[in-house]
Order: structure tokens, then sequence, then C-alpha cells
């Protein structure tokens, strides 16, 4: 499976945008308060790791934020890569 064919489902409820893989689950998690909002962990597990889907997650999530006027403040080392 290639990351093109990979679903990201955000759910909104949780506070998260989800892939599920080969019976795993890889996330991206927020907090969100008001118009702020704080990616604060980012996990995909070892066996899907090396795939993109990391970056899927992000990208997806950034491109919700963007369309939600949603002001981006990040404690996840790896969701920062993005920003710059």
């Amino acid at each position: 499976m290639s990351n093109q064919d990979l679903v990201v489902v955000h759910q909104a409820e949780q506070h998260r945008f989800v892939v599920n893989t080969q019976g795993v689950e890889a996330v991206l998690e927020y907090h969100l308060a008001d118009q702020d909002i704080d990616f604060h962990r980012t996990f995909v597990p070892p066996i899907l790791r090396g795939q993109g889907i990391a970056e899927k997650l992000v990208r997806t999530g950034l491109a919700w934020v963007k369309s939600e006027g949603f002001n981006i403040n990040t404690s996840c080392s790896y969701v920062v890569k993005f920003l710059h």
C-alpha cells in the first residue's frame, strides 16, 4: 500500500487525525482552545515507520487548521519541521 492510498480520518471529538492500516493506528493529536491549536503528539507504530505516514498526518492536519483559520502553536517537534 502506498502513502497515496492511505486515508487520514479526522476524529474531531477525540482531537486527533488517524490512519488505520495493517491492524495498527498512527495518530496526530492536538489540543484546541478557542482559536489556538497545539499539535502535541505524532505517533507512528514501528511497523509503519518509513512510509511517509507521519508526514501525511501532519500535512492533513495543517491543511485543516489553515481552512479553519486557527492559530498554530505546536509542542510536537515533528510538526515544527513543517512550519518553517
